[in-house]
């Protein structure tokens, strides 16, 4: 997680340190979700992956189907 952190702030400028974008940015929240959820998936416990995919899609705005699969450093910026 640390490095995924470290990647936006390098790429992104108006990231201005980790706290910032862990409160602050939807899409951060939303990858973190579907990390747990795509790993979950992976194990076939596809309902309870759906229902983390669902709350993300609550909290952020932002769904990503948990078998999907992403990039190391995906960041959805304005999401």
């Amino acid at each position: 997680m640390n490095d995924f952190l470290e990647s936006i702030i390098k790429r992104d400028p108006a990231a201005k340190n980790k706290l910032a974008l862990i409160i602050a940015y939807p899409g951060i929240k939303a990858v973190f979700f579907h990390y747990m959820a795509h790993k979950i998936w992976n194990y076939n416990f596809f309902l309870i992956a759906r229902i983390i995919s669902r709350l993300s899609r609550f909290l952020t705005g932002i769904e990503i189907h948990p078998g999907a699969k992403i990039g190391k450093n995906l960041f959805i910026d304005h999401g």
